[in-house]
């Protein structure tokens, strides 16, 4: 479940990422009921099985029952807040009646498992920002200039937004439309474009890199979705 809202007396209208249809809204009628069987199986961070039917207007969820209740997640407050930043990602970039996309719901499975057993989250929620921007067609060139097409080579870049990717001290410099990039973060994010997890987590990046990173994505996610996110400043204060 990617969100939900409350709707009449008792319903409860959710928004939902699933396997065979992508991003879809749905009616859980009488959900609010404290006797209700459904709402122990609608839980954020929950994966379900549902039965579906068509409504007038919504599906209608008939039954639910709990695969992955992924209860480390709700535990804590801190893993409730990557758990969010993921949901909100996923929300902000795809739209309800598109086609299905499997290896995104996929990729979703795999970081909630990983952020609920996991003690650190940092590697996790990178490596599914990296591989979401990819499955979604937005795939940072980070090999060559983005705007002249060279090589890079292993010195400090910048990455620029509007180009998509890694732009050469040349082209970047000067331009008030781009951020610096270390050498090492641009290895990173290669490495997390071509890299299964297991290979990612090689990864020793250091708390500089880390940091930079982190901020870069974030940036980046901002310009492509022209708003801020609301769940890393919930992150931040429950870090502090």
């Amino acid at each position: 479940m990617l969100r939900h809202a409350d709707w009449g007396e008792a319903d409860r209208i959710l928004t939902l990422y699933t396997r065979e249809q992508g991003k879809v809204r749905a009616i859980a009628k009488g959900a609010r009921r404290i006797r209700s069987r459904k709402a122990g199986h609608l839980e954020p961070f929950t994966r379900v099985v549902l039965q579906l039917a068509k409504g007038r207007d919504l599906l209608i969820i008939t039954q639910a029952d709990t695969l992955e209740p992924y209860l480390a997640i709700g535990a804590d407050l801190e893993k409730t807040g990557y758990a969010s930043y993921v949901m909100e990602l996923l929300d902000r970039f795809t739209y309800e009646n598109e086609s299905e996309n499997y290896p995104v719901f996929v990729l979703l499975t795999e970081v909630l498992g990983r952020i609920a057993n996991e003690a650190d989250s940092w590697l996790a929620i990178r490596y599914f920002e990296v591989q979401l921007l990819d499955h979604l067609g937005y795939r940072p060139q980070l090999h060559r200039c983005a705007n002249c097409g060279k090589e890079i080579q292993p010195e400090n870049q910048y990455f620029s937004p509007s180009a998509g990717g890694v732009l050469c001290p040349v082209c970047g410099k000067g331009r008030p439309d781009v951020w610096p990039i270390s050498m090492a973060v641009l290895r990173l994010m290669r490495h997390f474009q071509r890299s299964s997890y297991a290979e990612a987590q090689r990864a020793r990046p250091t708390p500089e890199d880390r940091a930079e990173l982190e901020t870069l994505m974030q940036k980046y996610f901002s310009y492509l979705l022209e708003r801020g996110l609301n769940s890393p400043r919930f992150i931040k204060q429950i870090k502090k």
